[in-house]
This record gives structure tokens, C-alpha cells and sequence, in this order.
């Protein structure tokens, strides 16, 4: 691995790190994608954590990304505690598998410790995440509406007990609503690119599509 620092996004990223975002998620999930827009309203949302928007630049250039927000989960007595999401995490694809994607999971989750959080509540493929102490979110007894878990709805504790085995349910931040028709528009911006349908979408609908049952 070459010479890593991990910092706050800037500005003068912006560009930079919209493009590697595309490059790591075009085709990934569905044809083309939209997690560079996403990226790009996060930054003025209400519920963007600054100190958790980093970089990571090996040898003066960017190869990886990852963005937090602030969400909650609410109680069965309707009380309501804060804890974190994040996403988009990028990798350059040819950085890929040389652990940048680590190395911006652990230095965040030790800021966000810092910062007081406890838990972080994510959408993904757990293959990806298990590694690095995600479980699912029925372990943790953290659902949606309607005792839905879901599959890709994962739960860490940053600190252990911190969830006491009550039941939750998990609201995210509406940064993540956004209309689709809008996230086209923003990509022709961006250089053309073929859309092409792969296997692996087919496995990011499955676990979209599907919940853990006891």
C-alpha cells in the first residue's frame, strides 16, 4: 500500500471525489448509478456530519471516500436516540481489496466514538461488512415499520451493550430520499458511460428484496 493519510473532505474534493464515486458504483447495484449524486446533496443536508466526510489520498491522489449522516432509532416508549449511517463508502476500483475501504471504516468509527456515538446502522452486503463487526440487524432487535428486517440492514455497536437488547426502529435520514429523475440529470454532467446489466445487481436485489426471519 502506498503512503495513506485519511482527512476531511475539502471543497476543492468535490469534483474528484463525485467522479471516483461513479467509477466505484457505475453498474454495481443497477445500471449506471446514483450514489455520486447522493453524495453531492449530502453535503448541504442538515444531517451531514462534517468531521465524519473523509478522504482517503495515497501518494497526493483520492481513492477512497465515506460519508456519515446523523439518524435515529425509536424506542417502543417512543424515546429516540441518535446514532449514524454512512454511505457512500468508495474505493477507486483499481484500489480496491488493498484496504483503504478498512482504513476509512476504522479511523471513522474511532472519531465517531469520540464524537459520543455508539451505534451505526447501515444498507449493504454483509460479505462486505461482517469483517468489520457489523451483524444483522435482528441480532440486535432493530427493525423497520411493521417487524421488517431487513437482509442488508446491518448493526454495529461502537460501544458493547450500548443497545441493551431493546427493540428499535431504525429511521434514517431523509438525505438518503431523493428523485431519481434528478440524479439522471446530474450525471450528464459526467463523462458518457455505457449502462450494462450484470450479475451482480441481481444479488444487490436479492438482499434489497429480502428479510432475516427467526
Amino acid at each position: 500500500m502506498q503512503e495513506t493519510i485519511i482527512r476531511n473532505e475539502t471543497p476543492a474534493d468535490y469534483a474528484e471525489v463525485e467522479n471516483l464515486i461513479r467509477e466505484a458504483f457505475w453498474d454495481l447495484n443497477m445500471p449506471g448509478c446514483s450514489e455520486h449524486y447522493l453524495a453531492h446533496i449530502l453535503r448541504s443536508h442538515e444531517d451531514l456530519i462534517p468531521a465524519l466526510d473523509l478522504v482517503a489520498e495515497a501518494d497526493g491522489k483520492i481513492v477512497g471516500s465515506i460519508m456519515y449522516t446523523k439518524s435515529k432509532l425509536i424506542g417502543e416508549d417512543g424515546t429516540e436516540k441518535d446514532i449514524l449511517t454512512f454511505g457512500p463508502l468508495a474505493v477507486l476500483p483499481q484500489f480496491q481489496r488493498q484496504g483503504y475501504g478498512k482504513m476509512l471504516l476504522e479511523h471513522s468509527f474511532k472519531i465517531a466514538a469520540d464524537m459520543g456515538y455508539d451505534v451505526i446502522v447501515i444498507f449493504g452486503s454483509p460479505a462486505n461488512y461482517v469483517c468489520r463487526g457489523f451483524k444483522s440487524c435482528r441480532r440486535f432487535n432493530v427493525c423497520l415499520d411493521n417487524d421488517y428486517f431487513p437482509t442488508a440492514m446491518l448493526v454495529k455497536e461502537l460501544k458493547e451493550g450500548a443497545l441493551n437488547g431493546r427493540k428499535y426502529i431504525y429511521r434514517e435520514s431523509s438525505a438518503y430520499e431523493f428523485d431519481p429523475a434528478e440524479a439522471e440529470e446530474f450525471d450528464k454532467h459526467f463523462p458518457h458511460k455505457e449502462k450494462n446489466i450484470l450479475p451482480c445487481q441481481d444479488e444487490f436485489y436479492i438482499y434489497s428484496h429480502s428479510s432475516v426471519h427467526e
